[in-house]
């Protein structure tokens, strides 16, 4: 486990020193995110997530550093999936362009703590689910973390299976296949206005039916009232916290006792994507083939979850097959929009 003071400081500076120049400086008023814009700050983003896996590399070795790696790529690419869904949630309620930045960023915000409540209670219940130690015929399935290292050397008599572990990959494997067979016009024909956080906000508050410019909330007759923003706003959200119920139990089989590697790992990549999400939005016809891309990561990470009491694969070989799946599903996109040109 990463317990390394340095790495949690800097990172606490890194993204509350970002977040302030993005909301007090950049973006103080709302405006529209141009392409160029949108490509400078993913830039900005990614390369700041770069470098601080390099104070990974320096502080906690190489291991770590692939921990970190994969687990950003694979919240990356999932995570991708989730921008095509806000692109149709701000295209069902009529979101104009300048004000999408600002219900992206306060919905990055509410991402960053439930992210935290989500990796650090996700990897408490995992340490206290593991199986007790029991034999079958020459296997030995034993708690011993230290049997468990000297033995994986020497083809592995050890093992420490997991019970969250084991449902997290079947269930990552029926989510991939489920999303393979997914049709495009299930998500087009949704009626996000009857979503659960569109109801849950009702409950709450009264929402008016228009915008009032950038505000979440407004005052009449002496009565306070939510605003369509802030009822876009909850559904952004909630849409988030439901994507989240894949991608953390992917990023769990990566690193499944290093809540520092994972969190860290995890909110640069969607921090990254909040940037990315204007060029996506511009660009979504290039990723018609990435559902199957996605698909295969998620039905991998399932499976290396499901075969870790047996065989450990190594983070850098995941990191590879998740990066070569996204390249190739990008490929297969351009290739076949080519051949329907």
């Amino acid at each position: 486990m990463t317990n390394n003071p340095v790495l949690i400081i800097l990172f606490a500076v890194i993204i509350v020193f970002m977040m302030l120049l993005d909301l007090g400086v950049v973006n103080k008023r709302s405006h529209v995110i141009t392409n160029k814009e949108a490509l400078k700050w993913t830039l900005i983003w990614v390369s700041v997530s770069m470098l601080f896996s390099l104070v990974v590399y320096w502080q906690s070795g190489f291991a770590k550093f692939a921990d970190y790696q994969s687990a950003y790529w694979i919240e990356e690419a999932l995570s991708v999936d989730n921008m095509f869904v806000f692109i149709l949630v701000f295209r069902f309620f009529k979101l104009e362009g300048k004000l999408q930045h600002k219900v992206l960023f306060w919905g990055i915000i509410g991402a960053i703590i439930f992210r935290a409540i989500f990796i650090f209670s996700g990897i408490g219940l995992i340490n206290l689910t593991y199986l007790p130690e029991f034999s079958i015929g020459s296997w030995n399935f034993s708690l011993d973390q230290e049997a468990n290292r000297g033995l994986a050397e020497n083809a592995g008599k050890f093992f420490r299976p997991n019970a969250i572990l084991t449902i997290f990959g079947i269930f990552l494997i029926y989510a991939g296949i489920k999303s393979l067979f997914a049709s495009e016009d299930e998500d087009d024909k949704e009626d996000y206005s009857t979503s659960f956080g569109a109801r849950m906000a009702r409950k709450v508050f009264p929402i008016s039916k228009h915008y009032y410019g950038d505000k979440f909330f407004i005052s009449w007759h002496k009565k306070r009232f939510a605003t369509k923003l802030f009822l876009v706003l909850v559904v952004i959200e909630t849409t988030d916290l439901v994507f989240a119920i894949d991608s953390i139990p992917a990023i769990f089989a990566i690193a499944p006792n290093d809540p520092v590697i994972l969190y860290t790992s995890n909110i640069f990549a969607i921090l990254g994507l909040r940037s990315m999400y204007f060029l996506l939005a511009n660009s979504i016809h290039m990723f018609s083939k990435l559902k199957y891309g996605l698909a295969f990561i998620l039905s991998f990470i399932g499976l290396k979850m499901l075969l870790s009491p047996f065989i450990h694969i190594p983070s850098s070989i995941s990191l590879l097959i998740v990066i070569g799946a996204l390249f190739l599903s990008i490929l297969a996109s351009i290739y076949w929009k080519e051949e329907e040109a």
